[in-house]
């Protein structure tokens, strides 16, 4: 399963961290990790390359932690991330679970 976990600190913070492997199908194959994966990289390039706003980042073989402060713009994209893997979620229930830290 995959599960990601968010945060909202302040308005112009966040962080998120996803880890795990749907196991929907066999690597390579597995449209849900795919599209997962996908949407990360997309906000988290977007707050980094398109905004400009540093941030930390940790990625490895089914994990991506992804951290910043300073950007409500950047917040934002964040939690655009997060309806989409709600979405995603809602489609695929027994292989993403998405949780909201205070």
């Amino acid at each position: 399963m995959i599960e990601a976990k968010f945060s909202f600190p302040l308005s112009s913070s966040a962080r998120f961290i996803i880890k795990g492997h749907s196991g929907s199908a066999e690597l390579g194959r597995d449209i849900i990790c795919a599209a997962v994966s996908s949407a990360a990289y997309m906000a988290a390039n977007t707050v980094t390359e398109v905004l400009g706003v540093k941030a930390e980042a940790r990625v490895r073989d089914g994990y991506m932690k992804f951290e910043f402060s300073g950007s409500e713009d950047a917040a934002k994209i964040i939690r655009g991330l997060k309806l989409h893997l709600e979405g995603l979620s809602d489609e695929y229930p027994n292989f993403i679970k998405i949780t909201t830290e205070v």
